[in-house]
């Protein structure tokens, strides 16, 4: 899945509809409940930042899932430690096909409940 399916996944499902609250990072989207509280944040970083040795840019998928499921999670390609959050309760995921939709669509569905 790819930024945009993303988006239109949790516009059908949830109602969620993106928030960019910073203009600084102007593709960074928070995906949030009613509440105000967050769910997932899409971000645009270079890859180095995810320990990477490659500068190019990717998109990535921040959700929050149980601490008991990341370290198995994280043996899976694509899926991180979390980039910028708490790695006992988020993991990342690369959106560059290295994960499949299934995968993905559960994950978010798990970090939409874990936050209600």
């Amino acid at each position: 899945m790819n930024r945009k399916e993303i988006l239109q996944y949790v516009l059908k499902k949830y109602n969620t509809k993106p928030d960019y609250p910073w203009k600084k990072y102007p593709t960074f989207a928070t995906l949030k409940h009613d509440n105000n509280k967050w769910y997932g944040l899409i971000m645009t970083i270079s890859k180095d930042k995810l320990g990477f040795n490659d500068t190019t840019e990717v998109d990535i998928l921040n959700l929050k899932c149980y601490p008991n499921l990341i370290g198995s999670l994280r043996l899976n390609k694509g899926i991180l430690k979390a980039y910028h959050m708490n790695k006992e309760h988020w993991l990342t995921i690369l959106l560059d096909g290295s994960v499949n939709e299934t995968k993905i669509k559960e994950l978010i569905d798990i970090s939409y409940e874990l936050t209600k």
